[in-house]
């Protein structure tokens, strides 16, 4: 099943990755996508470097709101664990 909204996101809005190199990169959110069959969950975004446009697949656990980054690290709870207010 894939939803283009997720833990009170909407396609388009910012989102910060927690992984070393992705964490320095521009992401948005995608969508959340969810095999029943192999019970798995990730969260799809595009981003990555000034002017790139890559689409990737993180771990709903690695995915935090644009305000989670503070001087380079990644502070509070992630989406997952605590999503957003409903739109």
């Amino acid at each position: 099943m894939r939803s283009t909204k997720w833990a009170g996101l909407a396609t388009g809005d910012a989102v910060v990755i927690d992984g070393a190199k992705e964490r320095r990169q521009t992401w948005v959110f995608v969508a959340h996508v969810t095999n029943t069959q192999m019970n798995e969950e990730w969260v799809e975004v595009r981003g990555g470097r000034r002017g790139e446009a890559k689409s990737r697949s993180f771990r709903p656990e690695m995915v935090f709101p644009a305000s989670a980054l503070k001087s380079g690290r990644v502070v509070g709870p992630s989406l997952a664990e605590a999503p957003q207010l409903p739109w």
